[in-house]
């Protein structure tokens, strides 16, 4: 019997955000498939059914195209791709080497270009083509400080999106899922301890962090039949943004 369950891959899904979201799409019951440089410290399962992990170093342009071709010679097909890996520590521009920015713009901007491309070759000739989902963030939508070329990286990354979902329509759809503030296992090193990530997560209207489940419930969302006619999107997925700095210093009462 074929197998009609969807087949998913979750880059850098091995923990925090990219865990979650894989998690969410093993609850949708389907096929994921996760790549990292390294495996997860433990399986991402969701009811017993777990992500299968292949290795991969998403800043190989060729590696890319032969993991993308062995995953769908290995399952069939791919019909949706997460580019979610990506990441930055804090680092003034001033005070950061050059070849460091330059590798947060490779991790955050070329990497998820080199996946895409590999999987639009194989999505292309499916009859039910794909769907390629980018993980962006509110900081490309600002003034980023401590985490200047990675602002840039997701700024890029978010028109990248919207160019390929022209040019590849009508075949693969392709959206963006702008995050905010996430709480994962390393964000204290953000944020602090405990306190911290309160008093943080107090700044966000809705009062809290977004969860991993919360960007992998919109990323299921835009990969499903029902986001059939959204492509070129960018989804804000804040929790209402940020407050103005300015209403904490005004005289009237908000």
């Amino acid at each position: 019997m074929t197998d009609t369950r969807q087949v998913v891959v979750v880059t850098g899904g091995t923990r925090g955000v990219g865990a979650g979201i894989a998690r969410s799409f093993l609850a949708e019951g389907a096929r994921v498939v996760v790549c990292a440089r390294r495996p997860p410290d433990e399986p991402v399962e969701v009811a017993g059914e777990s992500a299968e992990f292949r290795p991969l170093d998403l800043r190989d342009a060729s590696a890319a195209h032969g993991f993308f071709a062995e995953v769908a010679a290995d399952h069939g097909r791919v019909d949706a791709l997460v580019n979610n890996a990506g990441g930055t520590p804090f680092g003034l521009l001033a005070e950061s080497a050059p070849a460091r920015q330059a590798k947060i713009v490779e991790l955050n901007l070329l990497a998820p270009l080199y996946a895409s491309l590999a999987a639009y070759e194989v999505m292309r000739s499916q009859e039910s083509g794909g769907s390629i989902t980018m993980i962006g963030s509110v900081s490309g939508t600002r003034p980023s400080p401590g985490s200047g070329a990675y602002g840039a990286a997701k700024a890029g990354l978010e028109n990248l999106a919207g160019t390929m979902a022209v040019e590849w329509a009508p075949a693969v759809r392709v959206n963006t899922v702008v995050l905010g503030l996430a709480r994962t296992e390393s964000a204290h090193l953000h944020y602090g301890d405990e306190d911290g990530v309160e008093r943080v997560a107090r700044t966000v209207p809705l009062g809290r962090l977004a969860d991993p489940s919360d960007v992998g419930d919109a990323c299921v969302f835009l990969a499903s039949d029902r986001a059939r006619y959204i492509s070129g999107a960018a989804l804000r997925l804040h929790g209402g943004g940020e407050r103005p700095a300015f209403l904490a210093e005004a005289s009237v009462n908000h």
